[in-house]
């Protein structure tokens, strides 16, 4: 194949076109309503990690675990004390640091614990 500027123009806007094409979540509801009656049982906090990387800062463009990482660290917290149904009073926080080859998105929910009581 011979490389004319037509054909490195072609590619050069493909190239580019690739890498300007995004990804996209919808909202999630990652908790629900406390019940009525409920027993407090405890501070707990989950964490979670998702990636988004593979060549350099400005053309990361394979997502790993970005989408789900918020609902995987409430389950996470959920999972701390047995019995907790839910959680409470819920906090927020996200860091991102960066790796060799991307970035990584860490979530920690924090909240207190609750168990249903019937």
């Amino acid at each position: 194949m011979i490389f004319t500027s037509k054909n490195f123009k072609n590619i050069l806007f493909a190239i580019l076109g690739l890498s300007l094409a995004s990804c996209a979540s919808e909202s999630q509801i990652i908790f629900t309503t406390p019940p009525a009656k409920y027993k407090k049982l405890g501070q707990v906090s989950g964490t979670a990690t998702g990636s988004h990387g593979v060549i350099s800062t400005a053309y990361y463009f394979i997502p790993m675990g970005l989408n789900s990482r918020t609902q995987r660290a409430y389950l996470d917290a959920l999972t701390k004390i047995p019995g907790t149904t839910s959680l409470i009073n819920i906090t927020y926080k996200e860091d991102w640091y960066w790796w060799l080859i991307g970035t990584a998105r860490k979530v920690t929910i924090s909240g207190e614990a609750i168990k249903e009581v019937r």
